[in-house]
């Protein structure tokens, strides 16, 4: 059981979590790119199972992409409204339910062509996201395709230290000890957690994991000007970000990422 769990579902008591795929164009890339990956292998046939689903934004989205979605989210709020979205729009293929991504005892060994991970990697500490590779590894079956969404400490800071509300107050020696050395928010250091591409890929490989790919999916350093950008630019902008999201020589950039897995 993850440890700081009530303060994993305090964070998203009655938090509207859909708003960050909408509320600006900088936060949507996450949910754009996260998307544009994931599709390249979920198939109609694929079972697919999302542990952190939230309140359902990616398993609504691919709903009509696969056989079979299923939902676990450490948040009973998260789940409820999850529930709803399913009842609402009469999705047959598609359940939620309550679980700890560290523990998965109702979720069968080998049950899954498709692994999602999109968010309980931002929470735990590194002994605690070493279990939930555990768990992701036994419930996928032979050949699974697996994405572990995780917050990259580097591009983070980054992204503070230049972001125009947020430079008068980075860097500075607290946050340098939390983000570099500990590698927890500063602000919040026992609710959000920091690694980086080389540790997640070393740590899946160790899992026994092969690597498929390893990509940013938000360049967040560069929120504010492109929230500032006309249509135009924005336009010219996705062109370049399609190429930081391809190209491995980026993800160090990126706030947040996506490692992408094959089980052996």
């Amino acid at each position: 059981m993850a440890y700081n769990r009530e303060k994993v579902i305090d964070k998203y008591i009655k938090y509207n979590e859909d708003n960050r795929a909408t509320e600006s164009r900088a936060g949507s890339l996450e949910f754009y790119y996260t998307k544009k990956l994931l599709a390249e292998y979920i198939t109609p046939k694929s079972c697919v199972i999302e542990i952190g689903c939230a309140t359902g934004y990616y398993g609504m989205f691919f709903a009509d992409r696969c056989a079979q979605f299923t939902g676990v989210d450490l948040s009973p709020d998260n789940i409820a409204v999850f529930c709803e979205k399913i009842a609402a729009q009469k999705k047959k293929n598609v359940h939620a339910v309550v679980g700890d991504a560290t523990c998965l005892p109702e979720i069968c060994d080998n049950s899954f062509d498709i692994v999602l991970c999109l968010g309980p990697m931002y929470h735990l500490p590194h002994e605690e996201r070493l279990k939930v590779f555990d768990e992701c590894y036994r419930i996928a079956r032979p050949g699974a395709t697996l994405a572990f969404a995780y917050i990259n400490g580097l591009g983070a800071y980054v992204a503070a230290c230049i972001d125009d509300n947020l430079r008068s107050m980075y860097p500075n020696p607290e946050a340098n000890y939390s983000v570099l050395k500990l590698k927890r928010d500063d602000q919040v250091p026992d609710l959000f957690f920091f690694t980086s591409p080389e540790e997640m890929e070393y740590d899946a490989k160790q899992k026994n994991f092969e690597i498929v790919k390893n990509c940013g999916v938000n360049f967040a350093f560069a929120s504010a000007a492109v929230e500032s950008m006309s249509e135009e630019q924005f336009e010219c902008y996705m062109e370049l970000a399609d190429k930081m999201n391809s190209s491995p020589s980026c993800t160090g950039l990126s706030a947040h990422a996506l490692l992408i897995c094959r089980k052996i």
